[in-house]
């Protein structure tokens, strides 16, 4: 393969032209109240069934509104865990994640991009319930 200096010059400017991104841990709550299960398989909780949100996020006191999130998860493991994918709306851009969510305990999802301040960012994100009812969520974005 030969490459010429031109093209190392064309890469290294691409390169070179990506957004820079900081290492920024954002912890914040989720009050689960936006949301709509599909029921598509069989009646009742089966594979393939679908959970459909758009939740507000508020400040780790869980008083101020910071923002949103939106998104789905099909049920994969009836009684155990959905598969999600979903954007998080902050003031500064968007973070998106991708991963299990399981019916009980943590869940740690995957970062998967973002824009704005947060264009190039990867990481993962830890959900934890904070309560034996889910009425809320703690969200802890660990981005590299």
């Amino acid at each position: 393969m030969n490459i010429t200096i031109g093209r190392v010059a064309l890469l290294a400017a691409a390169l070179l032209g990506l957004p820079a991104f900081a290492a920024e841990q954002i912890k914040m709550v989720e009050r689960p109240v936006g949301e709509t299960t599909v029921d598509l398989g069989a009646k009742g909780d089966s594979i393939g069934d679908l959970l459909v949100f758009a939740n507000g996020v508020f400040d780790p006191a869980n008083k101020t509104q910071i923002g949103t999130d939106q998104g789905y998860c099909v049920r994969t493991i009836v009684g155990k865990s959905w598969e999600c994918i979903w954007t998080l709306t902050l003031k500064a851009g968007q973070i998106t994640v991708e991963g299990p969510f399981m019916d009980e305990g943590d869940s740690t999802f995957a970062v998967t991009g973002g824009t704005g301040k947060y264009a190039g960012a990867k990481g993962s994100m830890k959900l934890h319930p904070r309560d034996a009812k889910s009425t809320s969520y703690d969200f802890t974005y660990d981005l590299l």
